[in-house]
């Protein structure tokens, strides 16, 4: 439940924080004519964000047991595969965010304003999309799922109110730490989903080595017991784990960990004056990791 929160909440926080500079920019271009259009684009993606999770959770109740753990298998490498590119995304573009998505509905304003919608649906849908499968890859390896689901929806329930408070200049949030630790928390949980996703694959039988255990820490830490639950719910930790797991955990964790920790010192290095923020404010002593609400004031 504890992880799932903290996933809910980050992401959902991402997206909140979209929709807010969306629509503060533009009511600051004053067309309002076609906020309707971008709440349209987020309820889209919201739609097939629960539609993708409504598929995974009941769309393979059919399939034989080598058949349901390849798809496990293969949707938890995958979700790995999104996460890791959403960590690395939002801690670039979290120092220009702003002015990334000013440009996009700039473009998107053209004419009727229409494509606000495709804006606002891939904008929010990335982060609805991720959270679906990293929820979904959460529950499979658990085993649970009301807890794992309620979790998350206590996160983005948190996430909405926080991204309303920030709107409204109520909550300042130092964005590029907040980014920075759960990016990091992120990349030890996709660590063990991977590995799970390995394991599945393993008893799937496509891929070998599914009784060549690295280590058995089952009698230290039973996986009933509360702390075997609690770091298989936060890290997917496995008391009996096998050496392809092992090996895929850290040729994963290490590198991508090394990277994310250099990128996150570059990001932190001070910019010469004269820079504007990474809000777009435009004020030239600003740092980049400073927070700010998102409704810009005249």
């Amino acid at each position: 439940m504890l992880a799932n929160y903290l996933i809910g909440l980050r992401e959902g926080l991402e997206a909140a924080l979209v929709v807010g500079i969306l629509i503060a920019y533009v009511q600051k271009l004053e067309r309002r004519d076609v906020l309707l259009r971008l709440w349209a684009g987020v309820a889209l993606a919201v739609l097939v964000a629960l539609t993708l999770g409504a598929v995974l959770t009941f769309g393979t109740y059919g399939l034989s047991f080598e058949a349901q753990e390849a798809t496990g298998g293969g949707l938890s490498i995958i979700a790995t595969g999104f996460v890791t590119w959403m960590v690395f995304w939002m801690l670039r573009t979290s120092q220009n965010l702003r002015g990334t998505l000013h440009g996009d509905v700039d473009r998107a304003l053209v004419g009727a304003g229409w494509g606000l919608v495709l804006v606002a649906f891939l904008a929010v849908g990335r982060e609805g999309i991720e959270t679906a499968l990293f929820i979904w890859a959460a529950v499979q390896a658990t085993g649970e799922t009301t807890l794992p689901i309620l979790g998350a929806a206590l996160g983005i329930a948190t996430a909405v109110v926080l991204g309303y408070l920030i709107y409204k200049g109520m909550v300042r949030i130092d964005l590029a730490k907040f980014f920075a630790w759960s990016g990091g928390f992120l990349i030890v949980v996709a660590a063990g989903v991977l590995s799970y996703g390995v394991h599945d694959l393993q008893e799937a039988g496509i891929l070998p080595g599914l009784y060549d255990l690295a280590f058995d820490v089952s009698a230290i830490v039973p996986p009933d017991s509360w702390y075997g639950t609690l770091l298989k719910g936060t890290v997917n930790f496995s008391p009996a784990t096998t050496w392809l797991e092992m090996i895929a955990w850290l040729a994963y964790f290490i590198p991508t960990m090394t990277l994310f920790v250099l990128a996150v010192r570059r990001g932190r290095k001070p910019r010469s004056a004269g820079t504007t923020s990474a809000t777009g404010t435009g004020s030239p002593t600003t740092s980049p990791s400073t927070s700010h609400p998102i409704k810009e004031h005249s």
